[in-house]
């Protein structure tokens, strides 16, 4: 009886031994690379929780079979070779189907071309907005493995000048960061806004992570421009303002849909962005916008959920997440196909949370289509991986960011088209 009684014992702690590590193996790891540190830390230090708590929501709903999605986040310390670095390893070490990231195009871009390309691993990016990351796509360099929830810059500009000059500046000066996006943003803006009927007196490049920018303030003030177009990241953005308003520029920006930060605006001063206005990819609240502010603050530990990125980086690890359960199986090639699947129009509409990814998992067992219409809005993807939808339009009042209107796509692509007659 006590041999029989030591047996049981024994054969119950080794069950009980092995229950953690099938429940490992039964995990699914999704790759994260993020700004963690650097000029845009910021950014991804928002869109780490927000992917982190779309993946919560979705595995209390069911996960992919009673599977959990875990994630393995990595620091790009906003620099591309560090990101390139992180993302190989998590390709060629850890196997992982998809990398979520990076956050800005000079870390998303290097990841493509160099890793998640040549491997076919997917790769979703939730705030690169450079139109090389098209470019790349049309020129069949990404293996259709590159999927954004921003719009391009070629997009976004047109919206940018339009609003830009139906708040009155006519007359401006552009300060931009020295990067891929940067640049490409500025000669996007640049082509619509003059064709427009728009004057841009000056452009300043800058270099990240300067103590200083009062060199660029003065040479940005040349030529009496009426107004700002300050094309940064909220560190950086805020430091340069400063430098602007402190060295008699005029208190009027327009400003890129990363500088839609809280932070940016109590490190600037509410009482000098009064008249400062930006555009952001998105649309009206859906009931995912309804969620995701109502919860994203207590999940994140404090990050406030207008903090620059968060809210489509919910909507990237969500579609990741239901394109992983649409596929049945966490492989590259099954979840391309499925990411745009799960956005199509004529799908059941999904929103975010537990008990909306329980009824996206249901539909989804059931052979049924399925549609995540995200807290950005309901979007689809084209051939590139990009998303096609409308643009809100906004300003700062009182130290906050409001929404005075929106700009169609259809209302965009035709102002790009006009243009370029």
């Amino acid at each position: 009886m006590r041999k029989m009684l030591l047996l049981t014992s024994m054969l119950t702690a080794l069950s009980a031994s092995a229950l953690p590590a099938l429940a490992a193996d039964c995990d699914i790891t999704v790759g994260l690379v993020m700004e963690l540190t650097g000029p845009a830390g910021e950014y991804g230090q928002a869109g780490a929780k927000s992917v982190d708590m779309a993946f919560r929501d979705f595995n209390e709903a069911g996960g992919v079979n009673g599977c959990k999605l875990v994630t393995d986040t990595r620091d790009s310390q906003s620099q591309g070779t560090v990101a390139v670095d992180q993302a190989t390893q998590l390709v060629n070490i850890k196997k992982v189907p998809v990398i979520i990231g990076g956050i800005i195009s000079s870390v998303s871009l290097p990841i493509l071309t160099s890793v998640t390309g040549p491997a076919g691993v997917v790769q979703v990016s939730p705030a690169s907005s450079s139109p090389t990351l098209t470019q790349l796509g049309r020129d069949g360099k990404t293996n259709g493995v590159f999927f954004r929830t921003i719009t391009s810059d070629a997009l976004q500009s047109v919206a940018a000048a339009k609003h830009a000059l139906g708040q009155g500046l006519k007359k401006i000066a552009i300060i931009h960061v020295n990067n891929d996006f940067g640049v490409n943003l500025v000669r996007e803006f640049k082509e619509v806004y003059e064709k427009l009927g728009g004057t841009i007196t000056s452009v300043t490049p800058y270099n990240e992570k300067q103590a200083s920018y009062s060199s660029e303030a003065s040479a940005a003030m040349k030529g009496e421009p009426e107004a700002l177009y300050l094309i940064s990241y909220p560190v950086d953005g805020a430091t340069i303002a400063r430098a602007w308003i402190s060295g008699g520029g005029p208190q009027k920006f327009m400003l890129n849909d990363g500088m839609n930060s809280s932070e940016f605006i109590s490190s600037v001063g509410a009482q000098y962005l009064e008249e400062a206005y930006g555009i952001s990819s998105g649309t009206s609240p859906t009931k995912s916008t309804e969620y995701f502010n109502a919860n994203y603050e207590a999940f994140s530990g404090g990050i406030k959920p207008d903090a620059p990125a968060a809210d489509r980086s919910y909507d990237a690890g969500a579609i990741v997440a239901l394109a992983i359960a649409k596929a049945g199986k966490p492989e590259s090639a099954a979840i391309k196909t499925a990411i745009p699947e799960v956005v199509a129009d004529g799908g059941e509409p999904i929103y975010a949370g537990k008990d909306e990814f329980a009824k996206a998992l249901g539909l989804i067992k059931e052979g049924k289509p399925i549609k995540y219409e995200g807290v950005i809005g309901p979007v689809t993807f084209d051939q590139y991986g990009d998303i096609t939808g409308p643009f809100r339009l906004w300003r700062i009042q009182g130290g906050e960011v409001k929404t005075v209107g929106e700009m169609s796509a259809e209302e965009v692509t035709k102002i790009k088209a006009e243009i370029q007659k």
